[in-house]
């Protein structure tokens, strides 16, 4: 017990010197460079609401590292960017969650002498840090399992699209209002960057970078080679339907392949005892009752 209670007053001061570094480190004066030049053209109605909120996400930033932003930022990429967590939003909560994650273990270490639960307070202020990283890579997963489940059917679309003639673009443009989802979303918005005059190959290579699966990130390969040494269209999307369906085939025969060592434990821990005490429950009596009696 008396190691635990040296542990935990080891592992104290450690958020305490993250958060003192990460105030420390941060550049303020790019910040305040490009705080200027987006604070150009607001309207004078706009700048108290506008001052609160940057001030807030001045904290925010300050506290946190170069690096971990960019972390985050990934993860909200990854997320969709929901509109409800912003990148501001999320790291102006971070340090909020944290000091009420600080005040809580604090209680729960103080009204305690165990040192158990004086780790608990620990990894109370530890999960209050990082419950939005946690919410952001749930959520990120989320959307890319989904987006790998749709894909073999949208690039069925886009081939029947391509072969009726539309061009890439077009059927790009077709499957993302016919289709629902975070892929038909990904779609728009490369249609949009090209539109704002961002060039095909970027807008592709953003595609891939606002995803982690595989098989997109493939198809986006080779519809910029396609693109770049004029290869037909229509033959890369028949090709890349085909893969996207086996691959889709070759996982469920995976997950289907797991299934069995999944309900093992189940079946050891809560199906075996429960059969065993149906069957051997009254022999067990019957024989313990003959020998008291006897």
């Amino acid at each position: 017990m008396n190691s635990l209670l040296i542990l935990a007053l080891l592992l104290v001061p450690l958020p305490i010197a993250y958060l003192a570094w990460s105030f420390l480190s941060v550049d303020r004066r790019t910040q305040r460079s490009v705080r200027e030049l987006l604070a150009r053209g607001a309207g004078p109605a706009e700048t108290g609401p506008q001052l609160r909120s940057s001030s807030l996400e001045n904290l925010g930033y300050r506290l946190t590292p170069g690096s971990y932003v960019q972390k985050l930022d990934r993860l909200l990429s990854l997320a969709g960017r929901p509109q409800s967590l912003p990148l501001g939003r999320v790291l102006t909560a971070k340090p909020a969650l944290g000091l009420c994650g600080a005040l809580l273990g604090f209680w729960i270490s103080a009204n305690s002498d165990s040192g158990i639960l004086k780790l608990v307070g620990i990894f109370v202020v530890l999960l209050g840090y990082f419950i939005p990283d946690l919410m952001l890579y749930s959520k990120g997963q989320e959307r890319q399992k989904t987006m790998q489940l749709e894909l073999a059917n949208t690039m069925d679309q886009m081939l029947i699209s391509v072969e009726a003639g539309l061009g890439f673009e077009g059927a790009m443009a077709r499957a993302g209002e016919n289709g629902k989802g975070p892929l038909a979303e990904e779609l728009v918005r490369t249609l949009q960057d090209m539109q704002v005059g961002r060039s095909r190959r970027e807008s592709y290579l953003a595609l891939a970078e606002r995803s982690n699966v595989p098989e997109l990130r493939s198809f986006v390969q080779a519809v910029i080679q396609a693109d770049t040494y004029g290869i037909a269209i229509s033959r890369v999307l028949r090709v890349q339907a085909k893969v996207m369906r086996v691959k889709r085939r070759q996982r469920a025969e995976e997950k289907a392949m797991k299934l069995p060592v999944t309900i093992l434990f189940p079946l050891l821990f809560f199906i075996f005892p429960v059969l065993f005490i149906a069957i051997l429950g009254p022999a067990v009596i019957n024989t313990i009752m003959t020998f008291s009696g006897g």
